[in-house]
């Protein structure tokens, strides 16, 4: 401790000489030796001591001293009360043109100082980014990407300001993406890939760097990722492998990512995911995985691949699960690939096995939601449905009751597809469905429907399409004649909504009998 205050009256003290810089070298490396015997007194004395505004002139002034200075410096602010008093001495800003440094030691010293003295300091961050660090950090992933040091330390400073708005649209004017997939795809241990998974989460959250990762290839290491990490047990494999499915949803925002993780074959990968883990009580996994599933299966090219590939049959197989919440989003993938193709209807409106558990989980009470996307599910099979087939296979399997049912949903999005869904399937075979028309009591429903003054305008305009495919059926014709539904079609006419007056004018026109052309 004497030697240590020897060298701190040292430094307040110090010449300009050759001979005062290689004192102020051996002071400062007496300092680290200290730090190293007995930190707890050490940090003591160098607080009462004041050296930070010392320490701040020897690195503006005494360059073959800076490297050593930086290094203290980045020892002391590893103490939480040490950073109030480097803070104070403008240490932060006096570091920063350290960064453009071509000495490895030198950056790797400032980085650390900078980072713990920024740390969890918002104030200190955002000045860091108005200051230009941005370009200095990727410069240094790029120019000194073989340094595992130096990159561990640029990739915790992107970490700690990645989170923040004004860095993430200053790194969106670099080639940050381009680094951090190089990262990525070299990186062996947990740690290194958790930071890099943290950063690029962030960067994610901006859509301009979201198509940079993705044009820099993201998806293909990602996609490397999961396949190397298929059937591991381990924890920390599973960590990685939830942390790859969870940027895979953040990036799936636009077309045009979806369609490149298809084309790299993301999807099977993900499915090779769920089927280890879809009994697994750690649904974490499934969860991310199942989001990535059904984003991938919004756009239209996306669902002829993937129908073409056999995902429809393998989403199916993984409905074995017993788990709600995993039922619930592979019912909803489904939906998501049936919707506006006639083939992927026709494949799944042909299942016995697929349409018997629709129909099981139609009536499911303690699991609203299932029973909801079962219900969809088996509208949506219909509405995008142009096979005769389809219809019967629907009908045998009881479903047409649900989607009656349905149509008296607390939901009008649920109430028009049910609507539309019936009345596709009147139009392809009315004499099928008659029968299960006339006992679940549809005509009523859409009675209702039309007498309630709180059906929305579609809804009253798509009971009265589906109206005129009933009249089609000389039973049914009868059954809307009983009910005194021309009535309430005639107070229509005079509606507020121009739409559903039309459809009331049509629906009569055809209820009288006359040509409505």
């Amino acid at each position: 401790m004497e030697n240590l205050s020897h060298h701190l009256d040292y430094l307040e003290l110090c010449g300009d000489d050759l001979e005062a810089e290689e004192q102020i070298t051996e002071s400062l490396n007496g300092i680290l030796q200290a730090l190293t015997e007995d930190k707890h007194r050490t940090l003591s004395l160098i607080k009462e001591s004041g050296i930070f505004l010392t320490l701040a002139k020897i690195l503006k002034s005494k360059p073959r001293c800076a490297v050593k200075a930086a290094q203290v410096l980045s020892e002391i602010a590893k103490n939480d009360e040490m950073k109030k008093p480097c803070i104070e001495a403008d240490l932060v800003l006096t570091l920063i043109p350290f960064l453009e440094s071509t000495d490895q030691e030198m950056l790797l010293h400032a980085g650390r100082a900078i980072g713990r003295i920024c740390y969890d300091n918002r104030d200190l961050q955002e000045e860091l980014v108005r200051v230009g660090v941005i370009p200095s950090l990727v410069r240094i992933l790029t120019d000194h990407a073989e340094s595992e040091p130096l990159v561990h330390v640029d990739l915790l400073a992107l970490c700690n300001l990645a989170d923040l708005d004004t860095a993430k649209e200053a790194l969106s004017k670099t080639k940050v993406a381009e680094q951090l997939v190089k990262q990525l795809r070299r990186a062996e241990n947990h740690e290194r890939l958790e930071i890099i998974f943290e950063v690029l989460q962030a960067l994610a959250e901006n859509d301009a760097l979201k198509v940079q990762l993705v044009e820099a290839g993201v998806q293909e290491v990602l996609s490397d990722i999961l396949l190397r990490l298929q059937g591991s047990s381990q924890a920390e494999d599973t960590c990685v492998v939830k942390a790859t499915s969870d940027l895979i949803v953040s990036l799936l925002l636009g077309d045009g990512n979806c369609v490149r993780m298809v084309q790299v074959g993301v999807i099977h990968q993900l499915l090779d995911l769920l089927e280890k883990h879809v009994e697994s009580e750690d649904i974490s996994v499934q969860h991310a995985a199942l989001s990535a599933l059904r984003n991938l299966a919004i756009p239209v090219v996306n669902k002829v691949q993937m129908l073409e590939e056999g995902v429809a049959e393998r989403i199916q197989a993984l409905l074995r699960s017993e788990m709600p919440p995993v039922q619930f989003k592979l019912l909803g993938t489904l939906r998501m690939l049936a919707d506006g193709q006639a083939d992927a209807a026709e494949i799944l409106g042909q299942d016995p096995m697929l349409l018997n558990r629709l129909v099981q989980w139609c009536d499911v009470s303690d699991h609203t939601d299932i029973c909801g996307e079962a219900n969809r599910l088996l509208a949506s099979i219909l509405r995008h449905n142009r096979s005769q087939e389809v219809v019967k296979a629907v009908q045998e399997a009881q479903g047409v009751k649900h989607l009656v049912s349905m149509t008296m949903s607390e939901h009008p999005a649920m109430q028009n597809e049910a609507l539309n869904a019936l009345a596709i399937a009147s139009a392809i075979d009315l004499e099928t469905l008659e029968e299960s028309f006339k006992e679940s009591q549809l005509v009523q429903n859409l009675h209702k429907l039309l007498q309630d003054d709180n059906t929305s305008a579609e809804v009253k305009y798509n009971s009265m399409t589906l109206l005129c495919s009933l009249l089609n059926s000389g039973h049914l014709r009868q059954e809307i004649e009983d009910n005194k539904i021309k009535e309430t079609l005639e107070q229509l006419c005079s509606h507020s909504n121009a739409d559903v007056v039309k459809e009331a004018l049509l629906t009569l026109q055809i209820l009288k009998g006359e040509s409505p052309y």
